[in-house]
């Protein structure tokens, strides 16, 4: 799926950043009578212009014709209700919710568990723990009882019994049976808040008091710390498994064969990045002998690979062959590097964040500013009318609100213009049943569930109203906004089309034919190897025709892989056309290039000509969807009335060129 310029320069390129306007706000052109202002051509120009490496866009005047057909795009999609689709108006709040968060948090209190949290994350905690079940919403007399239980488990441990034996016996984790309470190593984020901070902060070889989290009680002994072991840089040789099933045992082990043979290679004193550089089926890292981009732990799809580049200790040195779920590998260590910096580490751990327990202090002290900056005042009457409603059968959950609501339905509380109704908080106090809440007597279990309920529509106002607030948000929505219906408009009036229409785009193939050519190819069966003799005696079984197979059997055997080949169909001055091949039925000379010689044999050659579709299908649909756009934006022109106020805009290019 293509998309343009226009999409990436005026809906992706999202940063929010304002422009300070000089200019007075003034209508710079209208579509249908609908105005666009001044002060956002300004702004979009200013912001995207970097972006643009098409020199006449930046030239005003195009960037007008650029930025009017846009616009121009963004009204046919409306017209056509495709701001009215399910998907666009999920994904739209999808994204608000995500570009909100930088809104709604505290920065003094994320800044702080920022640093907290990579402090932590220099060290891996290795730890057993004993867990007595306790809801979360428990009764004081079961979350006492649960907590004193903990407590007399610990006081056997510190009396000498084995913290493992007491973790069979008692602990209600179910793994505890198996693992005798041991958790591993782990680092930040990987446990809950609570439990983590024990854990970090206890003593190697300490019992924690019993720590609450919202399984239970937890007892958390710390058997041994670690440095976190950072990041690292490897290169590998990767042979993919077959991406077709197979019942074939000799396809299944072909991959791992040819593992085998490369590593006897090495093993012979060969190039690893040669051998990469020819062998490895990783198109990405090949041409760099391998090279991948450095690492940290849980950052590749492979934990196998993982562990095996860490377990390497000197660089230089390489792993035995070993297999993950995507083939078979060798990995050979470039380069240890410690843990990231703090700097280096703030947007991921700031994400992790907002996903973790600690995600509660922040809204918390959120809570606490909203409750300053807007004042709320209850209507004390209708309060007390409904917190007489609840009785003690609230906590068998058999509760109901009255049926006739009417009579609270007044305003319960304010906050600026949005008016909250007694209706509403009974409807709270409906779903908060379920929660099980166990605080006694029920009036002041009323009042807890009033105060969490101004909390979250103090929240919700707040994050409501972040257009109205910040004009650099509203900015951004609108942009977001726009690039959704636009990629949507695009798929449905170009992109689909595109594909669909099979005349259209055959005769579009046909009368552009001269695009699409090849050059002359040529099937090449290509023999290599280190030792001069290996590679004449390959000449030799070539110029008999002997397949590869026939050759790689004769030359190689268990113990030392002397010859490697492969076979493929390349073309005439493309990236990956062979060295010293001649467009021509035949054997070649032997040739040296690098460490290795070499041999060709042209199968069969192939002259230039005309491409079939089928060979450049997603080439041509490209194209002809680039035709069909082109011709599309000046039909568009035809279907709306666009008024340009010239005056305007040359007001505009004067104060934008000072």
């Amino acid at each position: 799926m293509k998309i343009n310029k226009l999409i990436l320069g005026f809906a992706l390129a999202i940063n929010a950043i304002a422009f300070a306007q000089s200019e007075k706000k003034e209508v710079l052109f209208t579509i249908d009578d609908k105005p666009y202002y001044t002060d956002e051509f300004t702004r979009v120009y200013n912001k995207n212009i970097d972006l643009v490496k098409d020199e006449s866009q930046k030239d005003l005047n195009q960037y007008l014709d650029l930025f009017i057909g846009y616009k121009l795009k963004i009204n046919k999609a409306n017209k056509l209700g495709l701001q009215n689709n399910t998907k666009y108006i999920n994904e739209l709040k999808s994204y608000r919710t995500q570009l909100s968060k930088n809104y709604t948090s505290d920065t003094k209190v994320t800044k702080a568990l920022i640093e907290e949290g990579y402090n932590r994350s220099l060290k891996e905690i290795r730890a057993s723990h004993i867990l007595i079940n306790v809801d979360e919403n428990a009764a004081p007399a079961d979350t006492l009882k649960a907590y004193h239980q903990a407590l007399d488990i610990r006081k056997k441990a510190l009396a000498g019994e084995s913290f493992e034996s007491l973790a069979v016996k008692f602990s209600q984790d179910p793994s505890a049976k198996e693992n005798k309470g041991d958790l591993g190593y782990f680092s930040a984020f990987r446990m809950v808040y609570p439990f983590e901070t024990a854990a970090y902060k206890t003593k190697k070889g300490d019992i924690s008091m019993p720590v609450r989290t919202r399984f239970g009680y937890h007892l958390i002994k710390v058997v041994d710390s670690r440095e976190n072991r950072g990041e690292v840089t490897v290169a590998h040789i990767m042979i993919l498994k077959p991406t077709v099933t197979t019942d074939s045992p000799e396809d299944k082990q072909k991959p791992k064969s040819i593992i085998q043979d490369i590593y006897t290679k090495l093993k012979q004193g060969e190039n690893f990045e040669s051998l990469a550089n020819q062998f490895s089926q990783d198109k990405n890292s090949a041409p760099r002998g391998g090279l991948l981009p450095r690492f940290a732990s849980g950052q590749l799809s492979s934990e196998e690979f993982e562990n095996v580049a860490f377990n390497l200790t000197t660089p230089g040195s390489y792993s035995e062959p070993f297999e993950s779920q995507f083939g078979w590998h060798i990995v050979k260590l470039i380069e240890k590097h410690p843990i990231k910096k703090l700097e280096e580490m703030e947007r991921e751990l700031d994400a992790k964040i907002r996903k973790d327990d600690r995600s509660r202090l922040i809204t918390n002290s959120l809570t606490s500013k909203l409750r300053k900056k807007y004042t709320i005042k209850r209507n004390e009457k209708l309060y007390a009318s409904i917190k007489a409603l609840v009785t003690d059968k609230y906590y068998e959950a058999q509760w109901a609100s009255p049926k006739d609501i009417n009579a609270y339905n007044d305003v319960l509380f304010k906050i600026e213009n949005k008016e909250v109704r007694g209706s509403e908080f009974l409807g709270e106090l409906e779903i908060q049943q379920k929660a099980n809440l166990k605080i006694k007597p029920i009036s002041k279990l009323v009042d807890f569930i009033y105060e969490g309920f101004v909390d979250t529509q103090l929240n919700t106002y707040y994050n409501d109203n972040l257009e109205n607030e910040f004009p650099e948000f509203s900015n951004v929505i609108e942009e977001y906004r726009d690039g959704l219906l636009l990629f949507d408009l695009m798929e449905k009036e170009i992109w689909n089309k595109a594909k669909q229409d099979t005349l259209g785009l055959g005769n579009y193939f046909r009368a552009n034919q001269a695009k699409y050519q090849w050059k002359n190819r040529a099937e090449v069966l290509i023999a290599s190897s280190t030792k001069e003799d290996v590679v004449n005696k390959a000449r030799k079984l070539l110029k008999k025709d002997k397949t590869a197979e026939a050759i790689k059997e004769e030359l190689n055997t268990k113990e030392v892989v002397n010859i490697m080949t492969k076979q493929e169909m390349v073309e005439e001055g493309t990236e990956n056309f062979p060295k010293n091949v001649v467009m021509k039925e035949g054997v070649s000379e032997v040739y040296k290039d690098g460490e290795f010689y070499f041999v060709n044999k042209v199968i069969k050659v192939l002259p230039a000509g005309p491409k079939t579709i089928d060979e450049v299908r997603g080439r041509v649909i490209n194209d002809y969807q680039q035709y069909l756009e082109d011709n599309w934006v000046s039909d568009l022109n035809k279907e709306f009335k666009v008024s340009i106020n010239q005056d305007v805009f040359e007001r505009v290019k004067s104060a934008m060129k000072k």
